[in-house]
C-alpha cells in the first residue's frame, strides 16, 4: 500500500499541498481529479521527491516503508514509477544503454547478488517488449526520446513499465501529445499490465479511459486538499455535471456555464 498521511507541501515559498491524505491499495486503479492548477501533478512530483518541493509535514510510506528518507533514484527503485506529462528529451544517452543501467539497478536493488545483464543477454530480454509495443530495434540506437513523437515517448515509458514492472504506477496525463488511437491502445496496454501486484493512479482529466480500464476509486482534489472520494458513480457525476457540484469550494468556477 501506498499511503500518504498529513502532507502538506511548499514550493518557491508557497503552500500548494496541505493535510493531504490518501491511500492507494494493491489491485486496484485510481483517478485524481479537478482542474488544472489544482497541484495533482505536484503531488506525484514531491512522492518521487523532486527537489523543488518541500514537504513541510506528513508522511509517505511504501509497503509501510518511509520514502521521504529517500532520494529520488531510491523511491524509484521502491517500486514506483511515475510518467510524465512532458517527457522529456535527453541527448547524448542512448535509449539501449538508458534501460539496461535502470534494469540492472533495479534488479541489484532487489537482490544484491545480482550480477549486470550482459549487452547480449538484455537485448535478447527487450526484444519481445519491442515487438509488443510496435518499436523499432533501431530506436535502442537512438538518444532517450531525442526527435520521438509523442506517441513514440509513451511507447517507451510502456516498455520501461514492462521490463520493470513496478508495484506503483502513477500516470501523469497520459494522454498529452496523443491522437484518439494512440490514446485508446495506450490505455489497453495499461490494461494488460494490470496485476494483483500493482497499482496504477491516473491524474486526469480524460473520461474516455473508463471506456477501457475499470476504475475502483476517484479523489477529488481542489486547490489545498481532499475535498471527496467515492467509487466510479463520483466519475460519473463529474463526467455529467463537470466539477459544478463544489462551485461553492471553488471561486475559480465559470458560473456562465449553468451547471446542473
Amino acid at each position: 500500500m501506498l499511503e500518504i498521511k498529513n502532507l502538506s507541501v511548499r514550493v518557491d515559498m508557497k503552500n500548494i499541498l496541505k493535510d493531504i491524505n490518501l491511500d492507494f491499495e494493491k489491485w486496484k486503479t485510481y483517478f485524481l481529479l479537478w482542474r488544472n492548477g489544482s497541484w495533482k501533478s505536484s503531488l506525484a512530483l514531491t512522492i518521487m521527491w523532486h527537489p523543488k518541493y518541500k514537504v513541510i509535514s506528513g508522511s509517505i510510506t511504501a509497503d509501510w516503508k518511509d520514502i521521504l528518507s529517500r532520494k529520488s533514484d531510491e523511491i524509484s527503485k521502491a517500486w514506483i514509477f511515475l510518467s510524465f506529462q512532458n517527457i522529456p528529451e535527453i541527448p547524448w544517452i542512448r535509449l539501449f544503454e538508458f534501460l539496461r543501467t535502470i534494469y540492472n539497478e533495479y534488479r541489484r536493488s532487489i537482490d544484491a547478488e545480482f550480477k549486470n545483464a550482459s549487452i547480449f543477454l538484455f537485448k535478447k530480454k527487450i526484444i519481445p517488449y519491442l515487438n509488443e509495443l510496435d518499436i523499432p530495434e533501431e530506436f535502442l540506437e537512438r538518444d532517450l526520446n531525442v526527435g520521438f513523437s509523442g506517441w513514440e515517448k509513451r511507447k517507451i515509458e510502456l516498455l520501461q513499465i514492462k521490463l520493470l514492472e513496478p508495484k506503483y504506477i502513477i500516470l501523469d496525463e497520459i494522454d498529452s501529445g496523443l491522437d484518439i488511437d494512440a490514446f485508446k491502445t495506450v490505455a489497453l496496454e495499461l490494461k494488460k499490465l494490470k496485476n494483483p501486484d500493482n497499482t496504477m493512479i491516473f491524474i486526469t482529466h480524460n473520461f474516455k479511459l473508463l471506456e477501457i480500464l475499470d476504475v475502483d476509486f476517484a479523489y477529488v482534489l481542489s486547490d489545498w486538499e481532499v475535498i471527496d472520494s467515492w467509487w466510479i458513480e463520483l466519475i460519473r457525476k463529474i463526467e455529467k455535471h463537470w466539477f459544478c457540484a463544489y462551485c461553492n469550494l471553488d471561486e475559480s468556477c465559470n458560473k456562465e456555464l449553468k451547471c446542473e
